[in-house]
């Protein structure tokens, strides 16, 4: 066998395996149908949900997803989060298909594929690989998402909302392009499902803050070595809201906050990353240098509204 004939038989080859996990995640893949211009995509999440975009959920009722075998079913909202563009759908009848998802992350150079379902003409896809992975990052929504996924597929038309999967069609992430202004993200399926967890339990997610305001300062050496951690910067507190989380906590002006729950922050993106979730109205253990002197205080986070 020639090398061109070996050459053609490995791209008929990886030709096949890309088709085949298009049917395969095809069928966990649905449209959603919740506004007034072309319809978006979803993926089967757990038995009678749907995770999709927050962005493509423009009302609260007359909400339908149509699965794969062409079926239009009624849904309803269990949840939303505006903050990182998710929103969980919950179905009425019809047999829907839960996705697979990837057991590891995906990893820069990977071939990926993006899928939607934004027609009643089947599914739909795009070939790209994973060309970055970030995070955190400050979304156009004033949020903070820990994690997302950069590709080259394209983004088409209604495809907000639907997989994109590897090569053996699990799922790697969810598509979206209503977290930047004018660019496609995908939000990695470990932090997807997380949310869409709490989103089915509770409704939406818990985001907290402790009524400060801060500014990155530089910790000395000699604080780094009281510290007993390389941490070249802290938050230095320049105003406390009167009765806030932070003020009752016995945070004062001139702290320079280290970590909070034994994570480091450095910067106010890595407070606002750990500011969420179960800490959220939990008496929670802040790490302050007070006169150049390690210390820790007790802080019940609040709850932003």
């Amino acid at each position: 066998m020639d090398a061109q004939a070996t050459g053609e038989n490995v791209l008929t080859a990886l030709s096949n395996a890309m088709a085949e996990a298009v049917a395969r995640a095809g069928t966990a893949t649905v449209l959603v149908n919740a506004r007034r211009r072309l319809p978006a995509s979803g993926i089967g999440y757990a038995p009678g949900l749907v995770l999709t975009a927050d962005h493509v959920i423009e009302r609260d009722d007359d909400i339908t997803v149509v699965l794969p075998d062409g079926t239009e079913v009624a849904a309803t909202l269990a949840g939303r989060d505006p903050g990182s563009d998710l929103a969980l759908l919950r179905v009425n009848g019809g047999n829907l298909t839960v996705a697979e998802t990837a057991s590891q992350e995906a990893r820069v150079g990977q071939l990926v594929l993006a899928l939607g379902r934004p027609t009643n003409e089947g599914i739909q896809a795009s070939v790209g690989i994973v060309s970055a992975i970030g995070g955190p990052v400050r979304t156009g929504r004033g949020s903070l998402i820990e994690r997302y996924l950069r590709t080259d597929t394209t983004p088409y038309p209604g495809f907000s909302g639907g997989p994109l999967v590897d090569t053996d069609g699990r799922v790697v992430g969810l598509n979206t392009s209503g977290l930047a202004r004018g660019a496609a993200l995908t939000i990695p399926a470990g932090l997807a499902w997380q949310i869409a967890g709490t989103l089915s339990s509770h409704g939406r997610v818990r985001r907290g803050y402790l009524g400060i305001r801060s500014q990155p300062v530089g910790i000395s050496q000699s604080q780094q070595q009281a510290l007993g951690r390389e941490q070249p910067t802290g938050l230095l507190l320049v105003w406390v809201e009167e009765s806030s989380p932070a003020a009752q906590g016995g945070l004062i002006v001139g702290d320079i906050l280290v970590a909070v729950g034994g994570h480091p922050v450095a910067d106010p993106d890595e407070l606002q990353s750990v500011l969420s979730g179960s800490v959220v109205g939990q008496p929670t253990p802040v790490q302050i240098l007070r006169g150049g002197e390690p210390t820790t205080v007790t802080v019940t986070i609040g709850e932003r509204k």
